[in-house]
Order: structure tokens, then C-alpha cells, then sequence
């Protein structure tokens, strides 16, 4: 790899897979359109006649199934990375996910390891209409078993799946749709990341922007709007969902005594609900202001393009929710 590489998302996903199916032969990839086709989103795109159909395998219009399948390899020995291809499919495997892969280590007493991987896209913005676009990380974090990862950028894509098939835990990767198209330069001198936690994307002094996934460059785009008016917000990428890391975020928030959590999940029962409660229970005395939310409309996502951008968190929103809780802000009773 050059010392500069710059590449797209969606390219740093394959890459990923590449190498992971380099590294080790009982790695092998599995979900509908992986093959031929070359995935629903094209991260799979020529993999197949690459590593041949033993390790490239097209499954049936059945998550129930291959996910278990899944499983069942995992716990036999190989190192599946399960591709479900929008997380609103995943719900068809809840079953499997939730009472088989994230609790048989701990009703086995730790007989039986799950190394199992799931990639699924999510989120909105490409106008795939409410079956397609939603973003049910946060449930999935609520699961006691398995860890969520939100890869937010190009860095995080490429090397996030080596430390998830490196855990004895199932480990659900969410990619955001609307980022596979995003292009970064990746760091030649960078080989791996890990799954400990959050980072700081961006230093600033007035306001903390907590957020992940396909948020992280609107909250980017918004910290640097706001340092053109002389407002210096650092951005917190979560990157982790389960586990929260919560102390980074209250670690920034004590330096900046302010907080807005960007989430594209619908705000009741969200993970910035979760977030927010954590927040108030460590950093009450250094608040400065109520900490804020800008998520989802609570609607099902619409199809119609207008629609569909007013019913998600804009870079104009989180503008405005920020400047509620700066210093002479009128106050504000929602949030």
C-alpha cells in the first residue's frame, strides 16, 4: 500500500474482505448477490472470481436461514462474514442473532464461541423507501452478547472487519449506505484499528457533537461551518455502539460543558436517548446546557426525495440545535 491511497468506501470494504480472505482459508463470505452479481452495493464486485464459489457463496432470499448457517459455521470452526443486505432484512433473523449467536457462549458456560461477523447496510438518503432505509443500530446495541461497530469513515472500513473476526464475539458491522460512494486518502503507515471505543475526530473547546456512521460527516460539515462564526466544536465519532463508550464522550463534554448527539435513529428509545441518560448521570455539574438531540423524524422513511431529506438530520439542523445551547441562546423546551 502506497503512503497515500486514496480510496472510496465502498472500495475499503473490499479491500477488507480481500485481505481477509487472504489471510486465512477458513474465511469466506456469505449473502444474497455476494456472487455474481458482486453485492447490492458493489463491495463484492469481483471477489468471486477471486476466491471461486467455496468461498464467495450467493445464499437464498432467506436471512433466517443463512444467518443461522452462519452460526452454525462459526461455532463449527470457520470464520463466516454474513452479509444481510439493508439491516431492515435483519429483522428476519433476530431469532438467530439475538437468541442463538449473541447467548450461546453464555448457555454453553462458555463451551461454544460464535467468531461470527455480520455486515449490513444502513440508513437513508438514496431515496429505497422505508423497507430499505432505516437505522436500527441502536436495537442491536441494546443486546447484551454481541458488540456493534459503525465504521464512519474510509479507515474505520477498511480495517474494522480484521478486529471483528479477530473477537470471539458475534460482531455486527454497520455500513451506511449513503457513505460507500465517500472518498478519503487512506494512511499508507496505518494497519489496523480496533474495537475499544470512540475518537475524537475533530478538537474544539465550545460544544461536543457526539454522533457515528453516515452522521459523521454532517457533523464535520456543521463543526466546520461553525468555526467560520468563531464556534469551535469537536466531534466525537462513537464508532462503537456496543460497547459505549461513553467516557470518551464525557471526558469531551467536561472540556466543552456542552453536547449535541447526532443520531439517524428515530429519537424515542434511540441511542442517543441512551447516550444523553449516561451524559446526566456522569456529567450533571459540568452541563452547562440541557444536552440536545437531533435524530430521524419518527416516521417510517419516506420515498419522495423531499420528503425523505426532511425526515433526516441535515447539517442545517444540527446548526440550529447547536446554537440553542450556546452561551446567550434563548431557551429552548424541545430537543
Amino acid at each position: 500500500m502506497s503512503a497515500e491511497q486514496r480510496i472510496t468506501y465502498r472500495e475499503a470494504c473490499r479491500q477488507a474482505i480481500r485481505s481477509a480472505l487472504q489471510d486465512d482459508p477458513a474465511t469466506f463470505l456469505m449473502g444474497e448477490d455476494v456472487g455474481k452479481y458482486g453485492g447490492c452495493y458493489a463491495v463484492s464486485k469481483g471477489l468471486l472470481e477471486e476466491f471461486g464459489p467455496q468461498h464467495i457463496v450467493d445464499t437464498p432470499l432467506a436471512e433466517n436461514g443463512f444467518v443461522g448457517a452462519g452460526i452454525g459455521a462459526a461455532i463449527g470452526g470457520l470464520h463466516p462474514i454474513v452479509e444481510i443486505m439493508t439491516c431492515n432484512f435483519s429483522l428476519l433473523a433476530l431469532d438467530q442473532i439475538l437468541n442463538n449467536a449473541a447467548t450461546l457462549p453464555h448457555m454453553s458456560g462458555g463451551q461454544l464461541a460464535v467468531p461470527l461477523v455480520i455486515r449490513m447496510a444502513t440508513g437513508a438518503g438514496r431515496q429505497l423507501a422505508a423497507q430499505h432505509s432505516h437505522s436500527l443500530e441502536g436495537w442491536y446495541a441494546h443486546i447484551p452478547g454481541i458488540k456493534v461497530a459503525a465504521p464512519g469513515t474510509v479507515e474505520d472500513a477498511r480495517f474494522m472487519l480484521a478486529a471483528a473476526l479477530a473477537d470471539p464475539n458475534p460482531v455486527l458491522l454497520f455500513e451506511h449506505i449513503g457513505l460507500y460512494g465517500m472518498e478519503d486518502v487512506l494512511d499508507g503507515e496505518v494497519t489496523r484499528v480496533d474495537l475499544a471505543g470512540a475518537k475524537v475526530r475533530r478538537r474544539g473547546r465550545d460544544v461536543t457533537l457526539a454522533t457515528y456512521g453516515g452522521s459523521l460527516p454532517r457533523c464535520l460539515a456543521a463543526a466546520q461551518a461553525l468555526a467560520g462564526q468563531g464556534v469551535e466544536a469537536e466531534v466525537v465519532d462513537l464508532r462503537m455502539l456496543r460497547p459505549l463508550d461513553d467516557a470518551t464522550v464525557a471526558a469531551s463534554v467536561a472540556r466543552t460543558r456542552r453536547c449535541v448527539i447526532v443520531d439517524e435513529g428515530w429519537r424515542s428509545g434511540s441511542l442517543s436517548a441512551e447516550l444523553a441518560a449516561r451524559l446526566a448521570e456522569r456529567c450533571f455539574y459540568e452541563l452547562d446546557a440541557p444536552v440536545r438531540r437531533v435524530c430521524s423524524r419518527e416516521v417510517p422513511v419516506p420515498y419522495a426525495a423531499h420528503l425523505e431529506e426532511a425526515s433526516l438530520p441535515s447539517v442545517d439542523g444540527i446548526l440550529s440545535v447547536v446554537r440553542s445551547v450556546l452561551p446567550g441562546a434563548e431557551p429552548c423546551t424541545t430537543s
